[in-house]
């Protein structure tokens, strides 16, 4: 019989900024990948020194980082990677992220005390294939993200290794992010790290009697975006979640913003922290979710959660997205009723802000008394991560977000 835990809340962290403000807001581990072998390979990704720094970070938190090595190797890929895994297994990462059988094998031999974790891209989908991980040595496995609850939880009943599911974020068309795709439109192989999201772009139908002319899939004269999934978003079925027995909650996003790593982590862990306390009167806040609105997204679906997805988990008429309010500064210190902030957008005197706190907390904040590095008064911080101070009364704790409203 399984053994049900508070589930861990795992975010993701494109650089060390967003690593930071992942942890800050709440997260219990985070997800990265390495100049290679990653999945991510337009996302900034960590050199070695910086991979330390993380780990160094993170484990005085008492929090843990897990690194993917789960790209789809080709035999020039494995030259490499014996030295790779020994270089993270002495920088002391927590667990590694594998989806290819040889990389498997390879660290099996390489790095042999390392816990490993299966990948969603090796799409698990079936208690069988979780049995046949665990015999193998796993520590974790990812779930595929094509399973309902109800898959989830037959799974969970009959087996016992520690189950991850992905309860926010982007979808991928292809089964789990196995997509061909990119690799034959553009030439840029998904499967390797390169993904030009080509389920994004605007497709017409075309028949082959007829070259040249383009007709709409959908009665859109903007055509249509069939392929163009709306973002995943379980934050009120937590606990059909922790009782099929996921132990840890994962959100995509290594592409995003520090902006959306904070707030997304910062609604899960209190999310998470009201739901095990009290599964049975758990229920969405509206702070919460207009929090999530806050961040660029999609619409969002349950997926596959509740069954098979209908038409309505695609957006057919735009690949834009979705926000209400934009980051426009990161709080760096506050001292003696001046508050130094780190711009992100421009910024005006006079102008009133939002205030986002790591505690999840909100405030407001006029901007009065504008000074440069120098002391000399502004009125306005135009330039791209231009240090300023400002007036405030009230300390505001470091790594607080500020932002406004889109008009």
């Amino acid at each position: 019989m399984r053994k049900l835990v508070k589930p861990e809340l795992l975010a993701p962290a494109g650089n060390m900024e967003k690593l930071r403000m992942a942890l800050l807001y709440g997260a219990d581990a985070v997800y990265l990948g390495g100049k290679i072998f990653g999945l991510r390979a337009f996302a900034s990704n960590f050199s070695l020194d910086e991979m330390k720094e993380a780990v160094q970070f993170a484990h005085s938190l008492r929090r843990k980082v897990y690194v993917t090595v789960n790209i789809f190797a080709h035999n020039e890929d494995l030259k490499e990677l014996p030295d790779y895994l020994q270089a993270l297994q002495d920088i002391q990462v927590d667990a590694l992220l594998i989806s290819d059988l040889g990389i498997w094998s390879i660290a099996r031999q390489v790095v042999p005390d390392m816990p490993l974790h299966v990948s969603t891209q090796a799409n698990t989908t079936n208690w069988a294939g979780v049995r046949a991980w665990e015999q193998m040595g796993a520590s974790r496995v990812v779930l595929a993200r094509e399973l309902s609850f109800a898959e989830m939880k037959e799974i969970g009943s009959r087996t016992e290794v520690e189950l991850e599911a992905f309860v926010h974020g982007a979808m991928c068309i292809s089964y789990s992010g196995r997509c061909w795709l990119s690799s034959y439109l553009t030439g840029r192989d998904g499967n390797r790290g390169a993904c030009a999201q080509v389920c994004r772009w605007e497709f017409g139908l075309t028949e082959k009697n007829r070259p040249g002319e383009v007709y709409d899939v959908a009665e859109d004269e903007r055509g249509t975006y069939i392929m163009n999934s709306k973002d995943l978003c379980l934050l009120p079925y937590l606990p059909e979640l922790m009782g099929a027995g996921i132990c840890s909650f994962k959100i995509e996003g290594r592409m995003k913003s520090a902006h959306y790593a904070a707030s997304v982590a910062s609604v899960y862990r209190r999310a998470i922290d009201a739901c095990w306390e009290a599964p049975d009167r758990f229920a969405v806040k509206q702070e919460w979710l207009d929090e999530l609105g806050k961040v660029s997204h999609r619409p969002y679906t349950t997926g596959f959660a509740l069954g098979k997805p209908d038409a309505d988990a695609q957006v057919y008429a735009t690949s834009s997205y979705l926000q209400t309010h934009e980051f426009v500064g990161l709080v760096k210190k506050w001292e003696a009723g001046r508050l130094t902030v780190e711009q992100r957008n421009n910024m005006k005197a006079g102008e009133e802000l939002e205030v986002f706190c790591p505690d999840g907390s909100l405030g407001k904040l006029v901007l009065q008394a504008m000074r440069d590095r120098d002391g000399i008064s502004i009125d306005c911080a135009p330039h791209a991560q231009q240090i300023f101070t400002c007036a405030a009364d009230e300390p505001i704790p470091v790594s607080s977000i500020l932002r406004r409203k889109i008009k």
